[in-house]
C-alpha cells in the first residue's frame, strides 16, 4: 500500500511555534510573504510525487553517508532515529524511513541517480533543497560530527543540488548552534549549546547578515530567513508533512536572534 506523505495544510502551524504578540505578529508576516512571494505551488499529483521522492531520497542518502567509512556505528544508528523521532514520523513512516535508511547502506545503492532525481522534482524549487541538505547535517553531524568521508560527501551532495559552497558553511554554522535543540548530541556539545546558543555573534549567524549591518539591513535579512523557512510554502512547495517538524524548528530559531538582536540594539 502506498503510503500517503502529503495531507492538508496545517492550520495554525505557526500557533505551535511561538506564543503570545510575537506569534501573531510572526503569523501575519509569514502570511504576508507567503502570499506575496510564493511561487504557484505544483498539481497535486506532482506535489505527492515530489513529497514521497523528498522522504526517500532523505533517508536512502542519510543511509548512505551513515555507511560512508565502511560501517555504521551506533552513534549514526542513533542519530537517525533522532531525526525520526523530532520529525514525529507515526509508526508506518518510521517503518519506511528505515527501510529507506537500509537501502541507502547497501553495495549498489546509486547516489548520483538518487540525488539526479530528487535535483529533477526540486527544480524549480530551491528552498526543498536546501531543507533537504540541513537534514542530512543534522544526522551527520550528530552521528560523526561531519568528519571522514562524510564532509566531502555532504559537500558533493550540495553542490548537485545547487547549494553553494557559502550556503553550505552557513546551514553547517546554524546546525551546530541548534543541535542542543534536535537531540542525539553529547555532554560536550549540549554544555556547548548552553555557554553560546545566545551569543550575539551566533544570532547574527542565524540571520545570515554582518554585525555592522544596519537596523534596516537587519530586519530584512530577518524577514528573507523567515520567508525561506516558512513551514507553508514548504510544505505547498513538495515538502512531506512529516517533515514540516524541522521548518518549525528553524523558524523558531530565526525568531530567537532576532528578538536577541532587536534587544541589543534598540530596535522596535
Amino acid at each position: 500500500m502506498t503510503i500517503k506523505w502529503i495531507g492538508k495544510l496545517a492550520g495554525g502551524v505557526l500557533g505551535g511555534i511561538v506564543m503570545g504578540p510575537i506569534g501573531v505578529a510572526l503569523g501575519v508576516l509569514l502570511g504576508h510573504q507567503f502570499d506575496e512571494q510564493a511561487q504557484s505551488p505544483p498539481p497535486p499529483q506532482q506535489l505527492e510525487a515530489i513529497g514521497e521522492r523528498f522522504f526517500r531520497a532523505t533517508f536512502r542518502v542519510m543511509g548512505y553517508l551513515a555507511k560512508a567509512d565502511g560501517r555504521v556505528s551506533e552513534l549514526e544508528i542513533s542519530a537517525a532515529r533522532a531525526v525520526m523521532s523530532e520529525l514525529r514520523l507515526n509508526a508506518a513512516q518510521v517503518q519506511e524511513a528505515i527501510a529507506c535508511f537500509t537501502s541507502g547502506k547497501q553495495p549498489d545503492f546509486d547516489l548520483q541517480q538518487e540525488l539526479a532525481g530528487l535535483a529533477l522534482a526540486c527544480e524549480n524549487y530551491p528552498d526543498l533543497a536546501r531543507v533537504f541538505l540541513e537534514l542530512q547535517v543534522r544526522a551527520a553531524l550528530a552521528g560523526n560530527n561531519l568528519e571522514g568521508a562524510v564532509r566531502p560527501l555532504i559537500q558533493r551532495i550540495a553542490k548537485t543540488l545547487g547549494v553553494s559552497a557559502l550556503e553550505f558553511a552557513h546551514i553547517e554554522a546554524v546546525l551546530r548552534i541548534q543541535r542542543g535543540s534536535f537531540g542525539g548530541e553529547g555532554a560536550r556539545a549540549r554544555e556547548l549549546h548552553a555557554a553560546s546558543a545566545r551569543s550575539l555573534e551566533e544570532a547574527y549567524r542565524v540571520l545570515q547578515v554582518s554585525v555592522e549591518a544596519s537596523d534596516e539591513e537587519v530586519a530584512k535579512a530577518y524577514r528573507r530567513q523567515l520567508q525561506r523557512h516558512h513551514p507553508d510554502k514548504l510544505k505547498a512547495n513538495g515538502l512531506p508533512e512529516s517533515m514540516l517538524a524541522h521548518a518549525k524548528q528553524r523558524t523558531q530559531q530565526i525568531i530567537e536572534a532576532w528578538e536577541l538582536i532587536r534587544a541589543r540594539r534598540g530596535m522596535r
